[in-house]
């Protein structure tokens, strides 16, 4: 049984080992990629696109890939002959699986891979990227090459150039110098002889950047630059693409152009530009293809044309070109958004917010202006009303106003005829004239005083408010009705403050509202024994307030109307209008008082008043303004 066990241990520890040993002798050989460098650092173009592609590749590629990067351009072994970059390149796979591709990035490594490839792994397949197919042009490529080139179009972007700026007649051309300098200056030379009737060009191979920054400074007004690239200057310095757009968008006095989609954003307007984003795409691409075993030749890639012309707007506004000299197909980049377009939530709530108070102020305005009218409406009711209120009374008051008159007429009469007698009878002396004289004069004043004060409450009456006395209201409206008083059989008893009662109001409403009061009060006594009909009038101070009452020993008013009794057209009188004490409360709101109405216990009824009293501050006011009134 030991035996058996531990020949089933043996043999499940071989098995868990088989199975270990599967998966790791399964996984998949690491691919080696030798990418040859034009520049070190700096080139925007290859710097882009070596980012680009790596990251692509590693995507697209079925294995795992091991990149080895080495420029071999005149930044990556300054000075250094290029058979010790070449050795180098060799030393770098020493002890190491041989590369399974070599990837060329830019003209310059393509020149330089040619040249050497006897040396550099010549059974191995070779990829020729990010160059311009010119420099593929002078020979075919071999059996084992492949090629993914773009074909800038430089004379497209000086018609773009003169489509935006017609009147340019000089083009100056920033380009590095060397190899590379040497090349492009030949072969842009003969593309551009078909604009020489149109353009000056100048080229700045043989300067250094500040020279070049110096010229671009003091370019005529007619002028634009073309910026292809730098790397290194006359005097062999090397420098870095931003730095040196950044440099001439700060300096330059004419506008930037570029071929190259990198080149947006730093001070280029803009043009027919190569995508360097579909150019890295398309030479991953293909690398995959070759590192899954594609052969070479059986891979055609045509050159990629320019891509659409592409404009920054920000330097579209600085440069004053107007985007109606754009061609149609343009692209507009870097466009500062609208405020609807950056703030459209924000814009929508603020204007509903100022709809939403428009609408509310509009509102508030047409029930401002209703009000008003209604005010004004109100007021003038209140006058037609009050007129009416008026004219009624007044017709109650017609005999008292005959009764009043005719004692100052009848003296008046009198004493003129004992005159007449007396001059007559040449009885009169010097001392009884001057007496009847001034006692018809005292009459005639007296019966002056009845017309005014008659003639003042049949007057049409606007609102007009000034301090005024309750004790003087009460009597001048006693003495309107005492004839109706005297002829009904009425007795008035009074209880007045024994201070003034002073209120803000207008002494003739206010009248009117107490003669009214005193007239109902006698037409409830009507029916009453004469020893019961009395009038009690008090006036006292309460408070802030001043209260009138007015009562009665007449039927009462019924309970179930003395809660409508000011409303109008309520009245109890056969003869009423139903107005008067509606009337009476609408005079009393208007100046700031209330009435009210009770039955009294032991018969009739009891309508008190209330009016803010006038406090000595007021009043001085009052006064002042009076006085300040009658001085002007």
């Amino acid at each position: 049984m030991s035996r058996a066990s531990e020949r089933l241990r043996c043999a499940a520890l071989a098995g868990a080992l088989a199975l270990i040993a599967v998966p790791s002798s399964a996984a998949p050989a690491v691919q080696q990629v030798l990418l040859l460098q034009s520049s070190d650092r700096g080139s925007l173009i290859f710097d882009h696109f070596t980012a680009n592609f790596r990251v692509d590749l590693e995507r697209l590629a079925g294995s795992p890939v091991n990149v080895v990067q080495v420029v071999v351009g005149p930044t990556g072994f300054v000075g250094a002959p290029d058979h010790a970059v070449v050795d180098y390149v060799r030393s770098t796979f020493t002890g190491r699986p041989m590369p399974d591709l070599i990837v060329t990035i830019g003209g310059t490594a393509a020149v330089f891979a040619r040249q050497y490839r006897q040396q550099l792994f010549p059974d191995r397949p070779l990829l020729f990227t990010a160059v311009d197919k010119r420099y593929l042009a002078g020979a075919p490529l071999a059996e084992n090459e492949a090629a993914v080139t773009s074909a800038n179009d430089f004379p497209k972007l000086v018609e773009d150039i003169l489509q935006l700026l017609p009147r340019t007649r000089q083009l100056f051309v920033v380009i590095g110098s060397g190899q590379l300098a040497q090349f492009w200056h030949a072969e842009l030379g003969k593309e551009f002889q078909q604009f020489q009737d149109r353009l000056t060009f100048l080229w700045s191979d043989d300067m250094s950047l500040p020279d070049i920054l110096e010229r671009c400074a003091k370019l005529p007004r007619d002028s634009a630059i073309l910026y292809i690239t730098l790397g290194n200057d006359a005097k062999g310095g090397a420098y870095a693409d931003e730095r040196v757009l950044t440099d001439l968008h700060a300096t330059a006095n004419a506008p930037l152009f570029s071929t190259q989609s990198v080149m947006l954003g730093y001070g280029v307007v803009g043009g027919t530009m190569m995508s360097i984003d579909n150019l890295s795409h398309t030479a991953a691409g293909t690398a995959a293809q070759l590192l899954d075993g594609a052969l070479p030749r059986s891979i055609t890639a045509p050159p990629q044309p320019p891509g659409p012309r592409v404009f920054d707007w920000r330097e579209l506004k600085r440069w004053g070109i107007a985007e109606s000299r754009l061609p149609l197909d343009s692209i507009v980049s870097y466009r500062a958004p609208s405020l609807w377009e950056e703030y459209r939530g924000t814009v929508l709530s603020a204007a509903g917010v100022l709809a939403f108070q428009s609408l509310l102020i509009i509102g508030l305005l047409y029930q401002r202006r209703a009000r008003q009218r209604a005010e004004i409406e109100s007021r003038r009711n209140l006058a037609l009303a009050a007129d009416a209120s008026r004219r009624q009374t007044m017709s109650a008051l017609t005999g008292s106003i005959a009764h009043e008159l005719g004692q100052p007429l009848g003296s008046m009469m009198y004493n003129a005829q004992a005159l007449q007698t007396m001059v007559t009878g040449n009885r009169a002396t010097s001392g009884t004239i001057e007496e009847i004289l001034s006692d018809i004069q005292s009459q005639g004043l007296r019966a002056t005083q009845i017309i005014d004060r008659h003639r003042t409450m049949l007057r049409s009456h606007e609102l007009d408010k000034k301090p005024t006395d309750l004790h003087s209201v009460i009597n001048e409206s006693l003495a309107l009705i005492a004839h109706d008083m005297e002829e009904r059989q009425v007795r008035a008893t009074l209880h007045l403050a024994s201070t003034p009662c002073i209120v803000s109001g207008d002494q003739v409403l206010l009248q009117q509202v107490l003669v009214n009061l005193m007239i109902n009060a006698m037409d409830a006594m009507a029916g009453a024994l004469p020893a019961r009909r009395r009038l009690t009038i008090s006036a006292e101070h309460r408070g802030a307030d001043v209260e009138i009452s007015v009562r009665d020993n007449g039927t009462g008013v019924r309970p179930d109307i003395i809660e409508t009794l000011f409303t109008p057209f309520m009245t109890t009188k056969a003869y009423g209008l139903g107005i008067g004490l509606t009337i009476v409360s609408t005079i009393l709101g208007a100046h700031g008082g209330t009435i009210a109405a009770r039955n009294n216990a032991e018969g009739g009824a009891t309508f008190v008043v209330t009016l803010p009293r006038l406090d000595a501050a007021g009043l001085q006011s009052a006064q002042r303004g009076a006085a300040s009134l009658a001085r002007t």
